[in-house]
Formats: C-alpha cells, structure tokens, sequence
C-alpha cells in the first residue's frame, strides 16, 4: 500500500461452481448482526497473552469453567469496547507518540514509514506494555514488498508480488515470507496486511491503478498460488495475514485511496477477481481487508461501509468468520463523497466490520471521534450490542488473548 492504504479473516468452507462463486456447504454464516459472543473460551496459542479480568481461584494451566470471554466484555463500559475496534496510526520513527492513545485502549496500531529503527522493537514494548487493563494492541503495517514496505532494512527486501510469481516457485515465496514474519515479530509487529490478492495486468501503483506490481498476476490461478505461499508463510513465522482488496480492486477505475473508484459488475468479479479470495478463504485465510470501491450490481457504497458486501458476499456467501478490517476510512473513496472518518467507522461497523483503520494529521483525536461515535451508535440503535461485542471477540481472537484466567 502507499501512504494510505490496507484489510482481515478465518473460515468455513465455500466451493467454485465454474467460474462463479457458489454458496457454502457448511451452515450459513451469520450477519454482522448475528454473530454469536457466546461460544468458545478464546486460548491463546503458542505466544499468546493471558488476560485475566477475575480472581481465578485455579491453579496453573485451568481455565475457570464458569468464565465465558463474551461476559468478560460484557463487563467492559461500551467506550472500552468500542476502542478494541479502532486501530491508530503512528509513524515508526515516532512510536512514542501512540503512548497517549494507550490510556483509552485501542485495538490496534498501524506503522507507517519506510525505514525503521534498529531498536523498534523496545520501542513497542515501551508502549504497548502501557496498554489499557494490559490488553496489548495488535501491531500492524504493510511488508508487502517491492516499494511497499515498511521495514525493509529490519527484515530484508523482499521484490514485488508481481516480481515473485515471475522469477520465484512458490516453496521460496513460502520460504522467504516466514523468514521476513519472523523479522518482522522479533520488531514486535504481529499482523502483516498483506499479501495482495487483486488481479491486475496494467501499470501502478499510482492515481489510477491501485496495484500494478503488487499484484502477483492478472491470472486467478497464478495469484491464488503465490498468494497463498506468501500468507502460509507470514503464518508460519508467527504473523497473522490479511488479504486484501476485497471483493478484488485490480480493475478498479481508480485507485481508492485518491478517489472515488468502481470495480467491475459483481457477474464479472465473480468469474475473476473474487477467485483468489474465495479459494484463501476455503484455505483458512484468518483475516480479509476489505477495499473502498463500488461495486455495480452489489452496493452503490464504498465495499468497507457495505452491509451487502460484508455481511452478504464475504461473511454469507463465501462463509468467512474471521477478523474483517476496512481499507483506510479517510483515504479518497470516501473523503471525496463527503463522509467522515467517524462517520465511516460506524457504518463500517454496522456492516459488519471488526476493525476500522484510517490516518490522520492527528491521530489519538481522531481516534477518540471514532470512539464517541461508535458509543452514540449503540445508544441509538445504530450498532446493536451483540454486534460490537461480536467484533470485540474477533479482535481478542486475532490477539490470540484469553480474559478467563488458567
């Protein structure tokens, strides 16, 4: 991504009848609005952060049997939990400054720049060890590679995605991703918005494209492989990947984050650009992006702020049940039609969204704009409950933080 640009995920099973997307074999999944925040106690996996909110009373490595996560959150005032969905920018040469948005509890951090500091990694730690009721924030940025990186004299370089699937097999694409996630973790970033599965053939990025290189190829099959060997291998090193731009910008009429722009109609998504991110979704990809675009024959909105994308194409159609985050909410796409960042965070939200990510001259305010405004929403009905508890619950997941002591 350039200065502004990003997406998140987990599934079920979808299968591709022909060329079109087919509905899931498995139970419907449910809508922004239904999603249980009931099921389940979240564990951590290996790395993992326990986060216990009430007296235990058990000895090491039980759980109480009577601690369910989603009634922890419950617990949290609505601001607290509304803050888990917000993800505040910071520039990697000025980590300290995100030190005063730790007080309030965001969900996460996003890097920007394009060199960071040898000792970014303390740097982080110092910080997000400050993290509210000592939940810490998902750390993210944009190691996609070629001239979209972020931390390349960290981790190395890494060509551009177009550039790998060219010249590379996808057992070293796979090779090389874990090698850069296990850099990137050692700098303390855990989330890798990447890999990029649009579909393009043009130039870029610039005004116009948004993807250009960064896209492995204009030919489903081919970025479907390569990106899959790049997102098992951010796994593989510990990192969680996104995908991203869903339902597919690479044919966008513009690039979204200096304009508004439209993708192809849904009947041609379906035989193309959506391919790659149905087959990461069938695969387990654990977190989806989802783009600013149009898109004609499904939502005459930006994709991120659209129910009927979300709510319907990703999480009912394709049946994905992970971490849904929106591309940047002040990027072009939706500046230009007059909405605002906090005004976009909730109807991103209402659609369906778990984390809502932008920039800003000044960030920690404007996070706590989204902040206010995601609280009036669910005072007025505008966001219901279960839903931000829902997208809560996904985030901690991600985290892989668990709030019942053991």
């Amino acid at each position: 991504m350039r200065r502004r640009r990003w997406l998140a995920l987990a599934v079920t099973g979808c299968v591709l009848s022909g060329a079109l997307v087919a509905a899931c074999s498995s139970t419907p999944a449910a809508t922004a609005t239904t999603r249980s925040t009931t099921t389940g106690t979240l564990r951590p996996g290996a790395g993992g952060t326990h986060v216990a909110h009430q007296a235990s009373g058990h000895g090491p490595g039980t759980t109480d049997p009577s601690c369910l996560p989603a009634q922890v959150v419950a617990g949290w005032s609505v601001a607290r939990r509304a803050a888990q969905l917000v993800v505040v920018p910071v520039e990697e040469t000025d980590v300290e400054a995100a030190a005063v948005s730790m007080s309030w509890g965001p969900g996460g951090l996003i890097l920007f720049g394009d060199s960071a500091p040898d000792d970014l990694g303390s740097e982080l730690h110092g910080v997000t060890s400050s993290a509210l009721d000592g939940v810490p924030p998902l750390v993210m940025t944009d190691e996609e590679g070629g001239e979209v990186q972020r931390m390349a004299n960290l981790v190395g370089e890494l060509p551009w995605a177009r550039t790998m699937a060219e010249t590379m097999s996808t057992g070293k694409v796979r090779a090389l991703a874990t090698h850069v996630a296990t850099k990137m973790l050692a700098a303390g970033v855990t989330v890798d918005l990447a890999p990029d599965l649009d579909l393009a053939s043009g130039p870029g990025p610039d005004a116009i494209h948004t993807d250009g290189p960064r896209s492995f190829s204009p030919t489903p099959a081919t970025a479907t492989a390569y990106g899959e060997a790049f997102l098992t291998g951010l796994e593989a090193g510990g990192v969680l990947p996104v995908i991203k731009h869903f339902p597919g910008e690479g044919s966008a009429t513009a690039n979204t984050d200096d304009a508004p722009a439209s993708t192809p109609p849904l009947s041609t998504l379906q035989g193309a650009d959506l391919l790659p991110f149905a087959a990461a979704i069938k695969a387990g990809a654990p977190a989806v992006m989802v783009g600013n675009a149009t898109m004609p024959g499904l939502t005459a909105t930006p994709a991120s702020l659209s129910e009927a994308v979300i709510g319907g194409l990703l999480r009912g159609q394709l049946g994905f049940h992970g971490l849904v985050l929106t591309d940047s909410l002040s990027a072009g796409a939706i500046a230009d039609i007059g909405i605002s960042v906090p005004t976009a965070a909730v109807q991103a939200v209402a659609a369906g969204v778990d984390m809502v990510l932008y920039q800003s001259d000044t960030p920690d305010t404007t996070g706590r704009q989204i902040v206010a405004a995601l609280v009036a929403a669910v005072a007025d009905g505008t966001i219901f409950t279960t839903q931000l508890d829902a997208a809560v619950l996904q985030v901690l997941q991600a985290k892989k933080v668990s709030l019942c002591p053991g």
